[in-house]
């Protein structure tokens, strides 16, 4: 059975709100339900949202949910179920909430492990406020993760990728956030219930971040608790999953580039965030959406390019209008679009038909509708910013390699807000296979033109820069360049230098995808050779090799992008997973889903720390880390 993150996730919960006890599908329907209410910091009511909707929680006993940190009434003869990140401020609250009698029972889960000296602050807090006897249940539930789609989730751990790339973060900071992230996999493969064998690059995050979930996933498989049902240590690779775990630079254009299709469009364009957006309706006012797997238009067309479309939109509009006339045809209405219940008169053989069928169209109008009017906003915006001119025009700079002069300033002259000038600027940086200083000094004069802040110019150039020097130098020089530029430029440099060659392909397949798919594949390829294997099942001192048996085929990957991920790489994934024979399954993963524009945030904050760029341009800097 293929791995689904979102309903194992989704089944976690259910459970949880059943007071953890297992749901019982056989049931008679005559047992008495318990209402209940619930509890929830920000983080873990975010969890939530992509899953269960308002209506789920009542199914499931949840009459009254409220924030922790809002004031509270107390609500006797009514469990609580609390679910909640083990913060201080978090166990403060519940001792308090305890101490106040708020509720008869408190059953609390923690959206991972609590730890001993938080679990010993409640159990003390709760003993000397004589309130301890109304905890009924304490739970870990390793749920520290977001599933925004059947294969797509975020840690949503804010700005990791200008944390760990901060020239003045010191190895205890750096320590701490490879240990944030290990507990958010760790969430993720409890709730998997998988031991997967791990593949990363060498040096940088994601070799630190492998390290610490081996030792972590090791340490767990000793325990008596252990939460990792399958089969033994002798699984053969093609039953366990694969690990893939990169760092932000390996392909850092992916991040910053415009791209043309409906998914991407609508997160980068229309600011999608745990899968709802709002936008401007036909009659003014907003109107928010949901889209998310109940919506079959955006699964079936998510990863087209936006006019085929809108080409779709029409083409279900005109089926709609087809059954809509047909019902009527059958039932002696009159023709027309819309379809109203007053119609249905005449034949009483199709009038039952037609009744049924009703629901089904009014859900497909809604469809339509909701679709059209996104995609309205959409070709808006595009128009006005030239959207899809800067999508063409930075395809063509990856894959050539370049753009010419003219083009290029003129874009920079042309339609698009500052942030658009500002990416169009960082890819022709990347997409060049030489800094050519002139060109370069006109592109930042006309960004300054158009009081655009350029920090994140500068700092793309700078590591650019150090990538040129590290190539060209001998072996001597190259090792001087590398410890000098550690120095001032954090954990970077080394990622940046081993990830040069994937800034061009041929073929414009992600590197990401063509790296992924030849882990999976598991045949000797020169790309991916230099990659670590660590396989927390095995031996310990075969950690760091590749054995035999590890090399694949694998059928199943997990894919953990360290410092922000986007719909690009998880489209490009999807993709590759449903082309291959058989179909292949791959779930994608980022410490944070960005979008172009809170990325190029992240590159002109590291440029500012630098020192780098025009601080004092028209653009306010963005907020800092941890906002």
């Amino acid at each position: 059975m293929a791995l689904n993150l979102r309903q194992k996730q989704t089944e976690c919960i259910i459970r949880m709100l059943n007071l953890n006890q297992p749901v019982n599908s056989t049931s008679t329907g005559n047992e008495e339900e318990v209402y209940k209410m619930l509890i929830f910091d920000r983080f873990c009511q975010n969890v939530l949202s992509p899953l269960i909707h308002v209506k789920d929680l009542r199914k499931h006993g949840i009459t009254l949910y409220f924030l922790i940190d809002k004031d509270r009434k107390p609500v006797h003869d009514v469990p609580a179920v609390y679910f909640v990140q083990p913060s201080k401020n978090n166990i403060d609250r519940i001792v308090a909430d305890a101490s106040r009698f708020l509720y008869d029972n408190f059953y609390l889960n923690f959206s991972s492990s609590i730890p001993r000296p938080l679990l010993e602050d409640l159990a003390s807090g709760t003993l000397n406020s004589d309130s301890i006897q109304r905890i009924s249940k304490v739970h870990d539930q390793y749920l520290e993760f977001i599933t925004l789609e059947d294969n797509l989730f975020s840690l949503a751990q804010k700005n990791i990728y200008v944390q760990l790339n901060d020239p003045s973060a010191g190895d205890r900071e750096i320590e701490e956030i490879i240990e944030r992230i290990v507990s958010g996999l760790f969430s993720v493969l409890a709730t998997l219930a998988v031991v997967p064998v791990i593949r990363c690059q060498r040096g940088g995050p994601a070799e630190m971040v492998a390290s610490a979930l081996d030792q972590r996933l090791r340490d767990h498989l000793l325990s008596k608790n252990n939460l990792f049902t399958e089969g033994g240590g002798f699984a053969s690779s093609f039953q366990r999953p694969i690990l893939c775990l990169f760092d932000r630079n390996f392909e850092l254009s992916v991040g910053i580039q415009h791209d043309f299709r409906y998914r991407p469009l609508v997160h980068d364009v229309l600011g999608l965030k745990l899968n709802r957006l709002s936008v401007q309706g036909e009659k003014g006012g907003m109107k928010s959406y949901e889209l998310d797997s109940s919506d079959p238009f955006w699964v079936a067309n998510g990863s087209l390019e936006f006019p085929e479309v809108a080409v779709e939109i029409e083409t279900q509009l005109n089926k709609y209008k087809k059954d809509v006339d047909e019902v009527n045809r059958r039932t002696g209405g009159t023709d027309g679009a819309e379809f109203n219940g007053t119609d249905l008169i005449g034949n009483t053989k199709h009038l039952m038909n037609a009744v049924n069928s009703l629901p089904e169209l009014t859900e497909r109008k809604q469809i339509i509708d909701k679709h059209t009017n996104i995609a309205t906003v959409l070709l808006g915006e595009i128009k006005e910013r030239s959207l899809d001119s800067y999508a063409k025009k930075e395809n063509d700079m990856m894959s050539r390699g370049g753009i010419d002069r003219n083009e290029l300033l003129s874009a920079l002259k042309g339609k698009g807000t500052k942030t658009d000038k500002l990416r169009f600027a960082v890819i022709y940086l990347i997409s060049s296979e030489s800094i050519n200083q002139s060109e370069v000094e006109a592109v930042e004069a006309a960004l300054r033109e158009s009081e655009v802040d350029i920090s994140a110019f500068q700092y793309v150039k700078k590591i650019k820069s150090l990538n040129v020097a590290f190539t060209s130098a001998n072996s001597a020089s190259r090792s001087n360049i590398v410890d000098w530029a550690e120095k001032l430029y954090g954990q970077s440099i080394s990622a940046m230098t081993a990830g040069v060659k994937n800034l061009l392909s041929s073929d414009r397949q992600l590197a990401l995808t063509r790296t992924v798919e030849g882990l999976m594949e598991g045949k000797p390829n020169p790309e991916i050779d230099t990659f670590l294997t660590f396989d927390p099942r095995a031996p310990k001192s075969s950690s760091g090799t590749s054995s035999s048996h590890l090399k694949g085929p694998f059928k199943e990957a997990i894919v953990f992008m360290i410092g922000g991920g986007n719909y690009v790489e998880y489209g490009s994934l999807q993709e590759l997973a449903t082309n291959q024979q058989p179909v292949k399954h791959i779930i994608y993963g980022s410490t944070e889903i960005l979008t172009g524009v809170e990325f190029v945030e992240q590159l002109s904050l590291l440029g500012q720390k630098m020192g780098l760029g025009n601080v004092t341009a028209a653009t306010a800097p963005p907020p800092p880390p941890g906002r």
